[in-house]
């Protein structure tokens, strides 16, 4: 099959970008500039036996590589993630940086893929829109781990139905950084047992013992360390843009106020789940829950939102085939790139729209277009409830 021109020209122009970036890092030793540093970091340290979550020692390597804030920045992933960052600890800043970029825009490229073929592969190239999509962008130009939590989610999605064992496995990914992921995950656990989909489990629980049994092997004492970075680290001292953060400064209480939403998506998660589990569509209902879980999350960044590009790429498919209006996409994904590219710090509150708005945008672009009140979407007496 020849590929047309276009297909031909985009490819192009999406190696040229990344080829660009990984000259300006080879150029401009800057990895001490991005979060990567605190991965870097915690790869040194286990591979020399030494703790991966010491603040003391990491400054001065952070320093070194040109790290300019006054105080240090750890790793704050589980030691479950040491499988991540291990090769690290084998590399210079520098070359980690560009081994960590390749690996970001390989799991981006393989991610849109896999969403477009789920999608049917249709002939438009609505797919491209990803590479536009603001948390992304700010994923790769921080050096964070939004992009693989995307990939694990994709990867559940496309695989579920054809390779149970694999789609559980590549959950692995989203455990990284499992408080976006709770009501997402109390409705794949039930929709498991449900379904009888055990080899998803077993899949999932191999995955994780392995990833555990690596971090015992590297640091005895890792989940011990762990604990004592995030009971000293105040991270829930920080002020982050999510809904749940400014509930908690509104009404001025402890950090448990901070667990309010998403406790109650954990139930709208239930809920809505019991009522749709005999027509459950992961492709469908599951994306919007994977919204849901980002929105109620007690703790996010906007690269953290990398993961929701099924879904912002699924609701522009839909919305071209309703013949629907991507004019609201394309206002939403502008701001939000231009906050980006006007370097806007991501921990303020000019981020604290996006999840909502993503959450919007899906709401629009798949609801059934001109249907009476008594026959809207299951989406749109979702947003009713929320």
């Amino acid at each position: 099959m020849k590929r047309s021109p276009l297909r031909m020209l985009a490819a192009a122009c999406i190696l040229a970008v990344g080829a660009g970036i990984l000259v300006m890092i080879v150029e401009h030793n800057n990895a001490g500039g991005r979060d990567f540093i605190t991965y870097w970091v915690a790869g040194q340290q286990i591979i020399h036996g030494k703790n991966p979550y010491d603040f003391t020692a990491a400054l001065p390597m952070e320093r070194a590589v040109g790290f300019k804030l006054p105080h240090a920045l750890v790793m704050r992933n589980p030691p479950i993630a040491f499988f991540m960052v291990l090769p690290l600890g084998l590399l210079s800043p520098n070359a980690g940086l560009v081994l960590w970029f390749i690996a970001l825009l390989v799991g981006l490229m393989a991610s849109i893929r896999m969403i477009w073929t789920m999608n049917g592969q249709p002939p438009d190239r609505l797919h491209l829109l990803g590479y536009c999509f603001a948390p992304l962008m700010e994923c790769i130009m921080a050096g964070q781990l939004g992009i693989f939590l995307l990939l694990g989610t994709t990867l559940f999605l496309y695989f579920h139905k054809t390779r149970p064992m694999l789609a559980g496995a590549s959950l692995l990914l989203c455990a990284i950084k499992p408080h976006l992921f709770v009501p997402f995950g109390i409705v794949l656990l039930l929709w498991a047992i449900s379904a009888r989909a055990y080899r998803i489990l077993a899949g999932g629980c191999l995955a994780l013992a392995a990833s555990t049994g690596l971090a015992f092997a590297a640091d005895p004492h890792a989940w011990a360390q762990y604990r004592e970075m995030m009971q000293t680290s105040g991270i829930m001292g920080e002020i982050v843009p999510t809904l749940s953060e400014m509930l908690r400064l509104t009404v001025h209480r402890g950090a448990w106020v901070q667990f309010i939403p998403e406790a109650i998506g954990c139930g709208w998660a239930v809920w809505y789940f019991t009522a749709r589990r005999a027509r459950w569509d992961w492709m469908d209902q599951g994306l919007l829950v994977l919204l849901v879980s980002v929105l109620c999350s007690p703790y996010s960044l906007l690269p953290d939102e990398s993961l929701l590009l099924p879904a912002v790429l699924t609701a522009a498919y839909r919305a071209s085939d309703s013949g629907r209006s991507l004019v609201p996409f394309g206002v939403v994904a502008g701001i939000a790139m231009l906050e980006v590219f006007l370097a806007i710090p991501m921990y303020t509150v000019a981020y604290l729209w996006t999840p909502l708005a993503w959450l919007g945008w899906y709401l629009y672009a798949t609801r059934k277009k001109g249907a009476p009140a008594g026959e809207m979407r299951d989406e749109e007496a979702v947003a009713e409830q929320l």
